[in-house]
């Protein structure tokens, strides 16, 4: 059993903490908003007051946060992990952030004598509860080896993409194509439309078709705007490709492509969807399409 933190309960983190209760390992939680917490504590979690309390408590500290600004409130404030000693312990940063951002975190935590692993997952909510997350793995083989128990208990398989930083790259390059097929979807759908085509009829054909990405069949209800489900919001998507844009800048990639995508998650966004599932997207389109 091992003494575990978590930090960042969001839609994420709240399927994933459990898991780690349920495998008998002993649980120190804490959020910015302590109502995300209640549930865990009834689970036999411990409530951290703050991220300083949680890492004291803990031999290994999982991060699940928002964005670097997150991250560097957590880390580095008055009150944060890092504000005393940590050495001998290991982190693991679960959050999607840029290369580079993954790459300044894991020199402070170095700096303080513990170790560090970048392991953002492919998958969402309903996966992540029954621990078959896909987890990007960034650190060194003796860091990686050490988070690899935990990292079994959240995922069904563990890519170990090479040194910290390279699992960040990773997500980046899984979720790319993901942005850029809702919008590819949200044009072709709207060219059916508009030509008197019916919307779910033409879901439908494309779900049967090779052109069918796997998840499509589940988000077909949102698409349509039968189910307001959010399992990776647009905001989520536009900051994922802000990351994607900024580091294929850094290595010369050219992005064209993305950065249509970009512009067009950043209109629906506009119009408040940004709340809404990243597919929102398509209803967005469309619907622009119908009122011209």
């Amino acid at each position: 059993m091992a003494n575990v933190g978590f930090v960042g309960l969001g839609k994420m983190g709240l399927a994933m903490a459990p898991r780690l209760i349920e495998a008998g390992h002993k649980l120190t939680v804490w959020n910015r908003t302590l109502d995300k917490c209640l549930t865990l504590r009834d689970q036999g979690a411990v409530v951290a007051g703050n991220p300083a309390q949680l890492a004291k408590s803990s031999d290994i500290i999982f991060t699940m946060l928002l964005d670097a600004v997150a991250i560097d409130q957590v880390y580095n404030g008055s009150d944060g992990l890092l504000s005393q000693s940590v050495r001998g312990k290991l982190f693991i940063d679960m959050s999607t952030l840029a290369p580079s951002s993954v790459k300044k975190l894991a020199d402070k935590v170095v700096d303080k004598g513990a170790a560090f692993v970048d392991a953002p997952v492919s998958g969402t909510v309903a996966p992540a509860r029954d621990g078959k997350l896909l987890a990007l793995v960034g650190g060194s083989l003796k860091d990686v080896e050490a988070a690899r128990p935990l990292l079994n208990v959240l995922c069904r398989r563990i890519v170990h993409a090479g040194p910290v930083g390279q699992g960040a790259l990773l997500k980046l390059a899984v979720n790319l194509p993901l942005a850029i097929y809702w919008q590819a979807l949200a044009e072709a759908v709207a060219l059916g439309q508009s030509g008197g085509l019916n919307k779910k009829l033409v879901l439908d054909t494309i779900q049967d078709s090779s052109a069918a990405l796997a998840v499509l069949g589940l988000k077909i209800p949102a698409i349509l705007d039968e189910s307001r489900s959010v399992a990776f919001s647009t905001a989520s998507m536009k900051k994922d490709l802000l990351s994607m844009l900024e580091t294929g800048k850094s290595q010369e990639v050219p992005m064209a492509t993305t950065e249509a995508v970009l512009a067009a998650y950043s209109a629906a966004i506009d119009a408040g969807l940004g709340d809404d599932d990243a597919v929102s997207v398509i209803r967005f389109l469309t619907e622009q399409v119908t009122k011209n």
